[in-house]
């Protein structure tokens, strides 16, 4: 397991899976341990993944000062892991919470990214949140589901303050709640740092207008990735984030929940791999496809 030196001196961890072309992976939770990104639902077979533990969680030392968990505080982490593999320029996809970490980078160091991919990211760092009217509204389009009637109050009550988070209403999370959805959140316990995770968008974290002014001089293509069925952030809220990206894409993936590698794996790796991978045929798509996936 290879690692480097923080600015500060921790000691981080990545984990470096399949062949090519290396892609920067930095995961979300927040402060979830990369374990629960597996291999991206097989986009090891065209791209090197480089999976950052970022600090305090996986493989990589708890920092001194519990402060440096905010998620501008770690910025610098992903600049030394760049200078450690010795790339002038990197590609750099992220999940969720880890959206706002990459965005925050490609603010402060445009130059350096080559492509950007934020799949369900969090837009924290734009000044736009996920409000409960939107997960409401996103998680009624699953009111055919058959887990849907027991998980649907619980999660209103959570999402309006009445009532406490609730293992039942995890099906909302995924586009299907099948025995691979069951597994993948049952690592979640044992693989999040929640100590860090409450740090990660502390106040002081973001200045949103500071950060959209700097992604002006982003040239880089950027793919904004969002699961049909996903509540937080929806397609909407992906959309209106494209627009502080100069050079930006939107996708919608039909049928995938906020984690698109385990709904549909191929494709999820047929759109990525055909961004990242510029000028070479993306993957074909199979003609067998699973009907709760069809648009």
């Amino acid at each position: 397991m290879p690692t480097f030196t923080a600015p500060d001196g921790t000691r981080l961890a990545y984990h470096v899976r399949g062949d090519g072309e290396p892609l920067v992976v930095l995961p979300g939770g927040p402060m979830r341990a990369s374990a629960y990104l597996g291999d991206l639902g097989g986009l090891t077979a065209h791209r090197r993944l480089l999976l950052l533990d970022l600090r305090g969680t996986g493989d990589s030392e708890v920092p001194a000062d519990p402060a440096s968990y905010r998620c501008d505080q770690q910025v610098a982490d992903v600049e030394m892991l760049r200078a450690h593999m010795g790339l002038e320029h990197m590609d750099v996809l992220a999940h969720s919470a880890g959206g706002s970490l990459a965005t925050l980078y490609a603010a402060a160091h445009p130059h350096r990214i080559r492509r950007l991919a934020l799949i369900t990211g969090n837009p924290s760092a734009l000044g736009l949140r996920t409000t409960p009217r939107e997960r409401l509204a996103a998680a009624r389009l699953r009111s055919a589901e058959p887990w849907f009637d027991a998980a649907f109050p619980p999660f209103e009550a959570w999402l309006n303050g009445t009532g406490d988070f609730d293992e039942v209403f995890m099906p909302f999370f995924y586009g299907r709640w099948d025995d691979t959805a069951r597994a993948h959140d049952a690592a979640a316990e044992e693989q999040a740092n929640d100590e860090a995770g409450d740090r990660y968008f502390a106040d002081g974290a973001f200045a949103p207008e500071v950060t959209r002014n700097a992604l002006r001089a982003l040239t880089a293509p950027v793919l904004l990735y969002a699961g049909e069925f996903d509540g937080g952030p929806g397609p909407a809220l992906v959309r209106r984030a494209a627009e502080a990206f100069p050079n930006a894409e939107v996708t919608v993936q039909p049928g995938a929940g906020h984690y698109p590698w385990l709904d549909d794996p191929e494709e999820f790796v047929r759109r990525t791999a055909g961004f990242l991978n510029p000028g070479t045929p993306e993957p074909p798509r199979a003609a067998v496809r699973h009907p709760e996936n069809t648009p």
